[in-house]
């Protein structure tokens, strides 16, 4: 099938588990995860009418990003360096990947040069493994403090990676925890801090995360094809 096609199916899927959730459709987003793809499998899911792009790696990102004729929106969802935090500012609405201080901090600098605000998600490792980034959900409420105090950065909701299932039942309890932790974090009214996105969710489990309350699911091979090798 085209991506233009994988396309349709894709937002059909997420309009019927979110139907299933008694939600609106019209409240998921889905971020089309172009990491190892061409400009041009960009600029055809752009044509076939996806807006949000996800990316990995900051090098391979910026060179694409110079490429991409289309109109889109960028959001940077990979695991970020600080030292790379300066070659991203300006280009991406929204960095799904906060886990610590030293990282936002070094987003409210790079952004403060721009005098402009960046929106983030605060990424939480609910299942405590060590190849993932993330803060854990008892220093949930410390990091979001600290990120709010920054003057360029506006905390917009939280992100997780669950571990891996063959069967997408086995990850929605991880989509439910951080539901739940956005309402722990929402009942303390920090000042500046909304609980307006939950990214959670991928191509082999999005319908659940959907289910769980996502409002933005990052799915790449579902339309693109599986990974290419990353140069």
């Amino acid at each position: 099938m085209s991506i233009g096609e994988n396309l349709l199916h894709i937002r059909e899927l997420i309009a019927a588990a979110a139907r299933r959730a008694g939600r609106d459709p019209e409240t998921v987003r889905l971020v089309a995860v172009s990491k190892t793809k061409p400009a041009a499998a960009v600029d055809e899911a752009a044509r076939a009418g996806q807006r949000l792009f996800g990316e990995n790696y900051v090098q391979e990102f910026t060179t694409k990003a110079k490429e991409v004729n289309a109109p889109v929106e960028w959001h940077f969802i990979g695991a970020l360096q600080s030292n790379k935090v300066r070659q991203i500012a300006g280009l991406v609405t929204l960095i799904h990947s906060v886990d610590r201080l030293s990282l936002a901090q070094e987003i409210e600098r790079q952004w403060a040069k721009l005098d402009a605000v960046c929106d983030v998600l605060i990424q939480v490792n609910i299942a405590g493994e060590a190849t993932k980034s993330g803060t854990t959900a008892a220093d949930l409420i410390t990091l979001v403090k600290e990120v709010a105090a920054l003057p360029h950065l506006r905390v917009r909701g939280l992100m997780t990676m669950p571990p891996f299932f063959d069967d997408p039942e086995g990850a929605r309890p991880y989509f439910r925890e951080l539901k739940r932790l956005a309402g722990v974090v929402a009942a303390e009214e920090i000042p500046g801090v909304a609980m307006e996105e939950l990214s959670m969710g991928m191509s082999g489990d999005f319908e659940a995360a959907v289910e769980e309350g996502a409002t933005l699911v990052r799915i790449g091979t579902s339309l693109f094809g599986e990974r290419e090798y990353h140069r």
